[in-house]
């Protein structure tokens, strides 16, 4: 019962970015956003994060060249061979660049099931900005999720939620990746609190997503009882 209890929660969290990916491509493109979907939908800037930690920042030629040959393989559809490249500059470097390398390392593998190690290298990065560290966050949830470590998974989304601010397009879908943990916990008056503060607070999140916040806050407050 626990395991299938489990799997539902990775369900419903993988349904949730399933929704982000399908609307991230209207949001971003104005801003030249790239979206990675690593099964978990992690919004990473690619661009704008690029210019700013590989162009930007004063840091060590080789680390530049590594991190770069790094993105080519990973453009090419090289992912094994990218893994490994990120990996080596993360390990080696403690710099900005190293910190990428660790995020985009996290990043794969999550997409591979590796779920311990994706959270080694996910916690070099620094968690900042409001995008990408709320991102990396909530990586970092889904992670702890299909570990099935559902209060380390409330605290990473926690995190996430306070780095995005009143985003109205990412906040209100971390907020509701913690629903489903509190679901999966059995903590329905918890689960129903959040839907209504979505519903209160974020009203264009539901036709976004396309998901149904008052079907779901009736179910919480009902199960509640």
């Amino acid at each position: 019962m626990a395991k299938e209890k489990a799997s539902q929660t990775r369900t419903s969290i993988d349904e949730l970015n399933e929704n982000l990916s399908s609307i991230e491509q209207k949001v971003e493109n104005n801003k030249k956003i790239i979206i990675y979907a690593a099964a978990a939908i992690v919004i990473i800037a690619a661009i704008i994060f690029g210019y700013k930690y590989l162009y930007q920042q004063p840091r060590t030629e080789s680390a530049r060249t590594e991190v770069c040959q790094a993105d080519m393989s990973l453009a090419m559809g090289q992912d094994s061979v990218a893994l490994v490249q990120y990996k080596a500059v993360a390990d080696k470097y403690g710099n900005e660049s190293g910190e990428r390398a660790a995020l985009q390392a996290g990043i794969l593998l999550y997409q591979n099931g590796k779920y311990e190690e994706a959270i080694t290298y996910i916690k070099k990065y620094s968690f900042e900005g409001t995008i990408v560290g709320p991102a990396a966050q909530s990586l970092l949830g889904d992670c702890y999720v299909n570990l099935d470590k559902l209060s380390d998974a409330l605290s990473a989304y926690d995190k996430a939620v306070k780095l995005s601010g009143d985003n109205e397009l990412y906040t209100p879908l971390f907020m509701t990746k913690k629903a489903v943990v509190y679901r999966a916990q059995k903590e329905f008056a918890k689960e129903a609190e959040i839907y209504q503060t979505i519903k209160d607070k974020y009203p264009t999140f539901a036709a976004n997503y396309n998901i149904d916040v008052d079907k779901y806050l009736a179910r919480a407050k009902n199960e509640a009882k």
